[in-house]
């Protein structure tokens, strides 16, 4: 035996519960333990600027603001969410964590940020336990997860509200995924088949998009040399039989909101084709060079020549490409990698890939949450390797961190872009110049500077929509909107025109026919002002402030019985809504049922404390019951929140 030193060789092979850092064997446990937890705090530090966030129209207005789901906190009402689709889509277990948030914070915004971003950071958590464990190694779990963390393409799913069932789905995926590594590992016992099939069913329950999760499975089988056999098959069953469940009932509920366009239907097999091939080839240029991120990547227009000429240069990218995987020899030790990586990809996006058509977007940001993480496991493994090697490491490193930072920058900023509407939409627009679609992106901005009260600037947007294109879809909504702008501005007479062309358009908007109305009331012509109001509910007959209108035109004619009734249905099926409540407590005060109306002014008062004209108008009605000391204390409340009048009728009854 030589009397040599035997020199210590790098670990080669990692046995159960191993791991490395850098391709070798780290002892360091503290490294192990603060690394991914500063790629979670770094990633919350960026992410704090999504707190600041509001609400926009892009979905939030009807998953969280109108969705009527979120009104009934009951037994009843969650049965109603898991039964129910919802704006063309069926994800009970999201919907039910907008019912808890709405229940306790209503609609302050930042619990329903502050719930995505944690959601992000568990993602991010999990994508680096997943990789470290499929690959045995920390060092690609850290790089991945850092990619997966900061990658603008990301931003989307979590800085939008909308969007909680990208990082819901995706954190029941990764996790069930990750049980599915551990059932693998760990000799295949049924507790953890049986807990990876738990977890796909809350994915599937919070987006439909959780079905590639089977097909995965499988890819992971041949990956980790298991190949596919009867037994691997047969194990999947029952993930495939729920994948096919939720498959069909995700198509029944994109057919409840309308019909779906087949994309080769639309644009023919050819146009087609080079439509399906550039959406892949963009995902996966974006995925190093995200560039002009949008909220709207929208389908291209033809023209007589065709598509713009990118599209068709997207299949022979992806033909050469696949020539490269093709090309990969046995013995390549990323082959392997690769080929599993793109299978991740591929498996995860396929079913956003627009081949049924569901809006006219071609590409989406959102639809890289998971994808990804195939395509950052790649790059994770090929520079463990490399660092292992000890090949070029300090290049390697300033090339990570530099592309890492410049991540991190666009990151941040385009957290930002979702601040509000106004923000929102500008971006869309900026970025969607030369598409025609753009004009509904114009209606939207209108509508949300009206909310804000920027009357000028929602009057420019809606003409601007209108002058794009008079006969597109929308273009009654457009001529509604400037219709109610110009009302607010006092032009009735170009009011009342646009209210005329949104009902020679789109004669089923039952708001036009409630505006209109209103301008014929205030003209006088009462007999016209309640045609257009019932016209209004004969289309909507749960149109509260229509309702009201038409019991104010009742009012006007002498006619209190009709004019109660409407009063009382407005706010039958409008609890929160104020004016019936002054307009039928003026009714029961000129009728002599001065106890009847204090009682419309209490829930008013309670409504909002601090309204002064219910103080007053409760104070008429006690000065009227002949109680001048309840009647005074109410005036002095109304006075002190700025109501002259009841400084009045303090000189006049309170000495």
């Amino acid at each position: 035996m030589s009397g040599k030193k035997a020199k210590k060789k790098p670990v080669a092979i990692l046995h159960k519960g191993e791991k490395t850092y850098a391709g070798l064997r780290d002892t360091s446990s503290s490294f192990q333990q603060w690394a991914p937890l500063a790629i979670i705090l770094i990633t919350a530090l960026l992410y704090c600027n999504a707190l600041r966030n509001g609400f926009t129209s892009f979905d939030d207005d009807f998953y969280i603001v109108k969705n009527p789901y979120l009104r009934d906190f009951s037994w009843h009402g969650i049965g109603a969410i898991f039964s129910s689709y919802y704006q063309s889509n069926y994800h009970p277990l999201t919907t039910l964590t907008y019912l808890f948030e709405f229940h306790f914070f209503g609609l302050n915004p930042l619990p329903y940020h502050l719930l995505n971003v944690i959601m992000h950071l568990l993602n991010t958590w999990l994508v680096f336990k997943c990789c470290e464990k499929l690959s045995g190694k920390g060092t690609t779990g850290l790089i991945v997860a850092t990619l997966f963390a900061i990658h603008p393409m990301h931003v989307e799913s979590v800085a939008w509200i909308s969007e909680r069932k990208d990082v819901l789905y995706a954190a029941f995926y990764l996790w069930s995924f990750f049980s599915y590594l551990e059932y693998l590992e760990a000799g295949m016992p049924k507790k953890k088949y049986t807990w990876t099939l738990v977890l796909f069913i809350l994915s599937l329950l919070s987006k439909s998009a959780a079905v590639t999760l089977p097909l995965l499975l499988i890819a992971t089988d041949v990956y980790k040399g298991r190949g596919i056999n009867k037994k691997t098959i047969a194990e999947k069953i029952p993930f495939l039989f729920l994948s096919l469940v939720f498959g069909i009932i995700n198509v029944f509920a994109q057919k409840a909101g309308g019909p779906v366009n087949i994309l080769f239907s639309y644009y023919g097999t050819i146009n087609g084709i080079f439509l399906f091939t550039s959406g892949i080839a963009l995902y996966l240029i974006r995925f190093l060079v995200p560039f002009s991120l949008s909220a709207m990547h929208y389908f291209p227009y033809i023209h007589s020549t065709g598509l713009p000429m990118a599209y068709y240069f997207s299949l022979p990218f992806l033909l050469v490409i696949s020539w490269f995987l093709m090309r990969l020899k046995k013995d390549d030790p990323m082959r392997k990698e690769i080929l599993f990586g793109v299978a991740f990809f591929l498996i995860a996006i396929s079913v956003m890939l627009q081949i049924i058509s569901v809006g006219s977007a071609l590409t989406a940001e959102r639809y890289t949450y998971v994808p990804y993480v195939g395509l950052f496991y790649i790059v994770g493994q090929w520079i463990t390797n490399i660092v292992a090697k000890k090949q070029y490491t300090q290049t390697i490193i300033v090339l990570v961190s530099l592309v890492l930072l410049i991540y991190a920058v666009q990151t941040f900023n385009r957290i930002g872009v979702w601040k509000d509407d106004e923000v929102l939409l500008t971006d869309v627009i900026d970025k969607n110049q030369e598409i025609l679609d753009v004009d509904y992106i114009y209606l939207l901005r209108g509508d949300a500077r009206i909310n804000d009260h920027e009357l000028k600037g929602a009057l420019d947007d809606f003409t601007v929509a209108v002058g794009m294109d008079p006969g597109f879809a929308f273009a009654g909504s457009a001529y509604f909107g400037r219709a109610h702008v110009y009302d607010e501005l006092g032009d009735a007479k170009a009011a009342m025109a646009d209210y005329n062309a949104t009902i020679s358009r789109q004669p089923k908007i039952a708001e036009a026919y409630n505006g209109r109305g209103w301008l014929y009331f205030r003209e006088g012509d009462v007999k016209s002002a309640i045609r257009d109001y019932n016209t209004a509910l004969s289309l909507k007959p749960d149109f509260a402030e229509a309702l009201n209108n038409r019991g104010w035109a009742y009012n006007n004619t002498g006619d209190l019985k009709s004019a109660m009734q409407d009063y009382n249905k407005a706010i039958l099926l409008f609890p929160a809504f104020e004016r019936p409540y002054y307009n039928r407590a003026g009714i029961k005060a000129a009728s002599g049922d001065f106890s009847g109306a204090i009682d419309d002014y209490n829930y008013l008062l309670e409504l909002h404390p601090d309204d002064n004209m219910a103080y007053y108008y409760r104070g008429l009605a006690r000065l009227s019951m002949k109680n001048t000391p309840g009647a005074c204390e109410d005036w002095k409340k109304s006075a002190d929140l700025g109501n002259t009048k009841a400084g009045e009728m303090i000189q006049q009854y309170c000495r």
